[in-house]
Formats: C-alpha cells, sequence, structure tokens
C-alpha cells in the first residue's frame, strides 16, 4: 500500500504507553500496525512528552534491565514507524480552542489532532473524548477496540 493510501492514526499518550509497556493488547497491535508502515503514525510533540513523563514515572520501580528494555523497545519504535511529528499548538489557539473538550490537559492533543487531520484519533479515554468532541472537532475518535471492529467490517468480503 503506498504512503498516500495508508491510513493515518494519531495516537493518544494513553494508547501510545500502553501499547509500549504492555506484554499484549490492542494499543500493542496497533503500534504493531504502525512499524509495518500499514498505518501512518501521527505523533504529536504533546503526547510525546507525556508519553516519556509516563514512561519515566512508570519505570521508576523497575529494575535497570527492565527500565533499559523499556526504553530501548520506544526508541526502535520511533526508528521503526518514523511517525509523522506534529508541532505544540501555540498558546492562543489552545486558549481559544478550550471550548473543544472539557479537560484542559486535553485541549493541545485535540488541537494537535485536528491539525494533523488524522483519519483516527485513538484514545482510551472515553471519559475526556466523549460524543461531543467528535462533532465539535470534526474528528473519527475511537477506542483501539472500536477501531479494530471498523476496520474489520470494511475488509469482510460481499456475499
Amino acid at each position: 500500500m503506498s504512503q498516500e493510501k495508508r491510513l493515518r492514526l494519531f495516537l493518544d499518550s494513553n494508547v501510545l504507553t500502553g501499547g509500549i509497556v504492555s506484554a499484549w493488547g490492542l494499543g500493542k497491535a496497533v503500534l504493531s500496525l504502525c512499524a509495518a508502515r500499514i498505518c501512518r503514525f501521527v505523533l504529536a510533540e504533546v503526547v510525546r512528552e507525556e508519553v516519556e513523563e509516563n514512561l519515566l514515572r512508570r519505570l521508576s520501580g523497575v529494575d535497570a534491565k527492565g527500565a533499559n528494555k523499556v526504553l530501548s523497545d520506544y526508541a526502535r519504535l520511533i526508528a521503526l514507524t518514523k511517525p509523522e511529528t506534529i508541532s505544540y499548538p501555540d498558546e492562543a489557539s489552545v486558549k481559544a480552542g478550550r471550548h473543544l473538550i472539557r479537560h484542559a490537559a486535553d485541549v493541545p492533543v485535540l488541537l494537535s489532532a485536528i491539525a494533523s487531520r488524522p483519519d483516527w484519533l485513538l484514545t482510551n479515554n472515553t471519559k475526556h473524548f466523549k460524543a461531543a468532541v467528535p462533532a465539535r472537532s470534526g474528528l473519527r475518535i475511537a477506542t483501539p477496540a472500536e477501531f479494530f471492529r471498523a476496520i474489520s467490517h470494511s475488509m469482510r468480503p460481499l456475499s
């Protein structure tokens, strides 16, 4: 599949972090699609910063060998996926976009997603990214499970 036709996936930090630290799961499956370059990984600077903070926090109680493995896996993921990066939105845009989502910390994430115009924004944060957010933003927002269900429906042969 050509790069132009690959689905572009904007991953929220919880999907990315979960995919990195979990032994298996749908977050890891999404990352595998990106690593295989079946889908295009869209990485916002605000998400990257949050993921790195989350990883450091999670690894504080882990032995050095385990911590080095996780950090090495993260670096390898970035090298394999060669993500499309999205800059942090400016402060004025964040203030102006405050009405788009209830949780203030998610405004820069949502604005980055809007700016990147992905095919999907994948998040496990259904509490903050409620039904009104896709309507306000024009984005297709789903959990990894909802994403896999949707793409599996599109792959079914016609009867």
